[in-house]
């Protein structure tokens, strides 16, 4: 039996090291959960053969997927907001960003929740004591 080929880089379980973790930016700010992954060089249906190259994440993906995981089904591939790879830094407990989560559209229901729901709660503008 041929031996898998190597590899460039980390090897990531996707199900166990990225889905619904959560996303933080260099600040370490929370800016979305990952919903799932973009890949390339690998079409969709299609076996990977043995001896192909290892697919490559592209991008992380986030969106209004909490319907879907009710009812089933996928949303529209237009609705996803994708986070590209080259942005994150780290992967760990959390997946980190190299970059702010204003230049993000990700970040937006962060921001709102934080906005109009958090800091109208008493003491819910400043850091703990």
């Amino acid at each position: 039996m041929k031996s898998p080929p190597s590899v460039g880089g980390p090897v990531l379980d996707a199900q166990l090291h990225l889905l619904d973790r959560q996303v933080i930016d260099v600040d370490g700010l929370p800016v979305t959960t990952v919903d799932d992954i973009e890949l390339e060089g690998v079409e969709a249906d299609l076996p990977i053969s043995l001896g192909a190259r290892a697919p490559v994440i592209s991008a992380l993906l986030t969106g209004p997927v909490l319907g879907t995981r009710i009812f089933g089904g996928r949303p529209p591939s237009s609705r996803l907001i994708r986070l590209p790879w080259h942005d994150v830094s780290a992967v760990d407990v959390t997946v980190r960003l190299g970059v702010r989560s204003e230049s993000l559209s990700a970040s937006w229901v962060e921001r709102w929740v934080r906005d109009k729901i958090i800091r109208r709660i008493p003491g819910g503008k400043h850091d703990p004591d």
